[in-house]
């Protein structure tokens, strides 16, 4: 007999973080609830899911970026029985901004930004009426870039204020949550073994099995590990690979100070 832990909402969960995400928590009991664009990839994993670990699993193959099927998932989401929210979808739409296509501008902004608030708007309220619930956003240390040239970064403004968002909105989201039993996080890993690079996001990446993108990057399952060791330490920040927390700290101190000389000087 398992022991069930409730239902696990995971988006982007075709591949890479998401998809083992996924599989990480359905072998700790959560059912899961899948959410991408490819919906024989999501069959695959939710198949395997239900072999390995008796669960339930419940696919719903959506593109975030189109209203209709982000109202779809943010009213699942909002059935009340979601205890753990990964919003993990995302794309880059990397490019020189002033050439970056409008359609996939706004759909980068779509997915990184207004379907993790919608759904975390959705699926917060039953979290706290029952005095349980995890959120864990997906940003980027492209987040933590913004005065860094591009090459070797990418050409990323959009997509490195999309995560920047991801970023203030959870560790804000955090602080008014913080006399709540809920735990909140944003994983900012860097480059991954996905295939993350091997789209811009217009479509996703075609085939039936995962790949890997060429600039390879740390395997998805330390990621994942690094996630659930500070969701376990209450980190609200979880940098994959970092081990001193010390430039975490120094960046709220930095806020501090900030704020605190604005106010001096009258501003």
């Amino acid at each position: 007999m398992r022991t069930r832990q409730g239902t696990a909402l995971v988006t982007g969960a075709s591949s890479g973080i998401g998809a083992a995400y996924a599989r990480r928590l359905a072998g700790r009991g959560w059912d899961t609830l899948l959410v991408a664009r490819r919906a024989q990839r999501l069959e695959d994993l939710a198949e395997r899911l239900r072999e390995v670990t008796d669960t339930t699993v419940e696919t719903l193959v959506s593109d975030l970026s189109d209203p209709d099927d982000l109202a779809r998932v943010v009213r699942r989401a909002a059935d009340g029985d979601v205890g753990f929210l990964l919003n993990n979808a995302g794309i880059n739409g990397y490019g020189p901004f002033a050439e970056l296509e409008p359609q996939l501008m706004t759909k980068v902004v779509d997915i990184n930004v207004r379907a993790v608030t919608a759904l975390t708007r959705a699926a917060l309220p039953a979290m706290l009426q029952q005095g349980r619930g995890t959120v864990v956003n997906v940003a980027s240390q492209l987040a933590f870039a913004g005065a860094l040239p591009p090459h070797p970064l990418p050409e990323r403004a959009v997509y490195a204020g999309t995560k920047g968002y991801v970023v203030t909105f959870t560790r804000t989201l955090a602080a008014e949550l913080a006399g709540t039993p809920l735990r909140v996080q944003v994983l900012c890993p860097g480059l991954t073994a996905t295939e993350f690079h091997r789209s811009r996001g217009e479509e996703p990446v075609p085939g039936r099995d995962e790949s890997v993108h060429e600039d390879g990057g740390m395997p998805v399952g330390q990621v994942v590990d690094a996630s659930e060791a500070a969701l376990e330490n209450g980190e609200v920040v979880c940098v994959p690979g970092l081990r001193d927390p010390a430039p975490i700290d120094g960046l709220a101190e930095a806020e501090l100070a900030i704020r605190t000389a604005a106010r001096r000087s009258g501003g």
